[in-house]
């Protein structure tokens, strides 16, 4: 975020007349809210006219639909799932309604809400805004029951719903909002912020909320580009094409908006599916994700493996078109072209419908215009300047708590994730997905110059070599041992922090777990805390005064399949925040021969979780092959013989029982070994055992 000499900066040149448009169409939605719904129909408004879900088809336009799909000028709160409307009712039958209201019948779970709607409505006229913080059961649609109330009252509330959107603007603007406050609170703080400042005088609120998110939209810029086939051999291209939209099929689990989580949409894909193929978990997440795509958003459509049919950017958000015969789930995309290619190199992670794209792949995709040179010119198709998610992630805790600790099972990406936040601290953010050569070289660069330092523990490794101890003088002449004093790796890189506090640096260790902590780090845990940066102690050893600056930062990796996890004690653990890498199925999206990568990807690790634990999966870095996922029956081969199958063995500790409980009908029931067979062989065996549907050997 910027300072708030930025914003009077970015208040004097923002182009007011581009939201006076669309602040007209917009009243028009408003004045269709409250033609449809009037203020005083609530206290009789029946069910039938408020809730999603009884009428499947979606002819019937409800307050809910109308709110989240009719009146997208009055600001969006699509996204997620349809629990965001305290009470509707699901595919299912069931009716779904939040805490409070679980153990009423369906008619006076409605009667209550509906009341508590009215009481805020009553609250809001008469000027009384602390008597809507009361009302438990809305607090649970934060962001419908906003909007309502900006929608009926503009005069008292601004077009922003997300509560993590308000609580950046209201820190933008120099404000600490209040921790536990809720929504509506928060956008009446924001309101009055705004009002306050001169460089909004005069202002509308729609003015203002299109002002915040075109300078200083909080929303991640860098999120996950996807690649979504239209169609088999792309033979809805047309049709998506000319309806400016992107298509996918799994019509019978309806709308996605009903399904709360990735197992509750499992479920729906194994029972309506036409096959359960052992892979629906996978499925799921896609298609949430492809649900949950924002406006801006990039995506790729493709014909095979080999020709990009266009990229687009997304306009709007998911809709489910019963009306359909065949691929009722809709996402509007404004397409481009110029983009259509044909590339030398095919992408085998696309043989699925949805697979991701890489940033620095997209961009060049988008570089390439039809006919023409590369010129890099296409809109939002340049090179990213924004930090991927989970770099940004990082960041943001590191700021927070000062050091974190990425943990998982091996293979995940926690090291390489650790030396991106390198590249980004150090300056070379542009490295951090380019080839292997070039990233190379920039991490060569960040390690070797003062910013940036990476070590790995070992249980050798002590207080001495970290922060300061005596040691062997090799400068030293005549005879016998003479110790000298010498500064430890942190001692060394505290010591270059405090003599430049405008620079952050970072120490990244590797492994992290496998040193004994307390004995490393010694006294010097007390000050890690942020609070306590900066504070003096006396090293026991030279007595000399040392203190942490507030510059530094620490990223530990961790293998949680390692049982070292044990040495990390509570205090050490206090001072650390522990983010979760996991494995990632997307990252393998393709197949060979048979075989759905992903699909046995995380069926293997299914049976992992359910015989040893979560901590013992396996990473999707086992089945990559120079960055992509493998491809050939050879390698396939070469990484489950060669990697997986002695990670298990480590695992299952001699146990065949057990090995047999996690790859079946792949280990040999006389010898308990793992089967021998052709590469072309075990394709076909894993896509049985692991993909086909039939029951595993502990069913």
């Amino acid at each position: 975020m910027n300072d708030t000499v930025d914003v009077r900066v970015a208040a004097a040149r923002f182009d007011r007349s581009g939201a006076a448009e669309d602040q007209a169409l917009a009243e028009d939605e408003r004045k269709r809210v409250l033609t449809e719904f009037p203020l005083q129909e609530w206290p009789t408004l029946p069910l039938e006219r408020y809730a999603l879900g009884l009428d499947p088809a979606g002819s019937l336009m409800t307050y809910c639909r109308l709110m989240e799909f009719g009146v997208p000028r009055l600001g969006s709160i699509k996204g997620g799932s349809a629990a965001k409307h305290i009470m509707y009712r699901h595919n299912s039958g069931e009716w779904r309604v939040a805490a409070p209201l679980r153990n009423l019948q369906q008619q006076d779970a409605w009667a209550q809400l509906r009341g508590q709607y009215v009481q805020a409505f009553e609250a809001a006229a008469a000027g009384d805004f602390e008597a809507l913080d009361d009302l438990d059961v809305l607090r649970f649609g934060p962001a419908l029951v906003t909007k309502s109330l900006a929608t009926y009252f503009p005069e008292h509330f601004l077009p922003v719903y997300s509560s993590d959107h308000l609580r950046r603007f209201l820190t933008l603007l120099g404000a600490a909002p209040e921790r536990d406050a809720p929504t509506w609170r928060l956008n009446r703080k924001l309101r009055e912020l705004v009002r306050s400042r001169p460089e909004f005088e005069a202002w509308t609120g729609h003015e203002v909320m299109h002002f915040l998110y075109q300078d200083f939209d909080p929303r991640p810029r860098q999120r996950t580009i996807w690649k979504i086939a239209p169609g088999e051999r792309g033979r809805l291209w047309q049709d998506c094409l000319e309806g400016a939209f992107i298509c996918v099929a799994w019509d019978e689990v309806g709308d996605l908006g009903q399904y709360q989580s990735d197992s509750e949409l499992k479920q729906a894909l194994d029972v309506a599916g036409p096959d359960n193929t052992g892979g629906s978990l996978s499925t799921a997440r896609r298609l949430l994700a492809f649900r949950d795509l924002e406006a801006g958003d990039r995506v790729v459509a493709n014909r095979g493996v080999s020709e990009i049919l266009a990229t687009g950017t997304v306009t709007g958000g998911y809709r489910f078109d019963p009306d359909r015969s065949q691929f009722q789930h809709l996402v509007p995309v404004h397409w481009d072209t110029s983009h259509a290619q044909v590339l030398a190199k095919p992408q085998h992670g696309w043989r699925s419908t949805f697979a991701k794209v890489d940033p620095e792949r997209f961009a060049k995709f988008t570089a390439r215009r039809a006919g023409s040179a590369a010129t890099g010119s296409s809109p939002n198709g340049a090179q990213p300047l924004e930090l991927p998610e989970e770099v940004q992630g990082v960041l943001d805790a590191l700021q927070r708590k000062g050091q974190v600790i990425l943990h998982g099972p091996p293979g995940t990406g926690k090291t390489r994730l650790a030396l991106n936040v390198a590249l980004a601290l150090g300056g070379r953010a542009d490295a951090i997905t380019a080839d292997s050569a070039p990233r190379a070289e920039a991490l060569a660069d960040v390690l070797t110059g003062e910013r940036v330092r990476l070590v790995t523990f070992h249980p050798s490794y002590g207080y001495e070599d970290f922060v300061e101890g005596f040691k062997p003088d090799l400068s030293a002449v005549g005879p016998g041992l003479t110790l000298a004093l010498s500064d430890g790796l942190f001692h060394t890189l505290c010591q270059a922090a405090t003599a430049q506090p405008e620079h952050t640096f970072l120490l990244v260790i590797d492994e992290i777990n496998r040193g004994d902590l307390p004995r490393i780090f010694g006294e010097l845990i007390t000050l890690l805390e942020m609070d306590k940066r900066g504070l003096p102690v006396t090293l026991p050893i030279s007595k000399r005064s040392f203190s942490v600056p507030p510059n530094l930062r620490i990223i530990g990796t961790m293998n949680t399949a390692d049982r070292s996890t044990s040495h990390l004690d509570a205090a050490i653990r206090r001072r650390f925040a522990f983010l979760p890498v996991a494995p990632d199925p997307d990252a393998v999206s393709g197949t060979v021969g048979p075989l759905d990568l992903a699909a046995f990807f995380e069926s293997l690790n299914t049976r992992i979780t359910r015989h040893l634990d979560a901590d013992h999966q396996i990473g999707h870095a086992y089945l990559l092959c120079a960055s992509g996922p493998i491809a050939t029956e050879g390698e396939l081969a070469a990484a489950f013989h060669h990697e997986v199958i002695p990670l298990l063995e480590d695992y299952c500790l001699g146990r065949a029982d057990l090995l047999h409980q996690i790859l079946g009908r792949l280990v040999d029931a006389d010898t308990g070994r793992p089967s021998l067979m052709t590469p072309q062989d075990l394709v076909a065996a894993l896509a049985t055992e692991f993909t086909s549907g039939e029951p595993g050997p502990d069913a």
